[in-house]
């Protein structure tokens, strides 16, 4: 049995970001996301088939709901339930030092 650890292997410059799936069963999946300043693409939104809580454990973040007005802003031990279908963007994540996001997707 290896150990891991969520803060390892994260490389120094990231251009893009990082999604690994850490855990998966059959309608549910636990995933490391890291971002370090990445934001969703201009108009694009997630709207997905299954529900996402999502932890953020370091970094920054603004995640935006549709037809909200305000931004959420994540710190460090933040966590949100995202049910599916739910449209939803990030708006920004932190160039001071990487965002590690756990996000666990799962279905009813």
């Amino acid at each position: 049995m290896d150990v891991h650890n969520l803060f390892g292997n994260i490389p120094a410059q990231l251009p893009d970001e990082i999604f690994e799936t850490l855990v998966q069963a059959r309608s549910t999946r636990l995933e490391r996301i890291v971002s370090h300043g990445q934001a969703s693409p201009d108009d694009f939104w997630y709207e997905q088939s299954e529900h996402e809580w999502v932890l953020l454990l370091t970094g920054s973040a603004g995640l935006r709901i549709e037809g909200e007005n305000d931004v959420l802003v994540l710190r460090p031990g933040d966590y949100v339930n995202i049910r599916a279908g739910t449209r939803h963007r990030v708006e920004w994540t932190t160039t001071q030092q990487p965002t590690v996001w756990l996000a666990l997707h799962y279905q009813d």
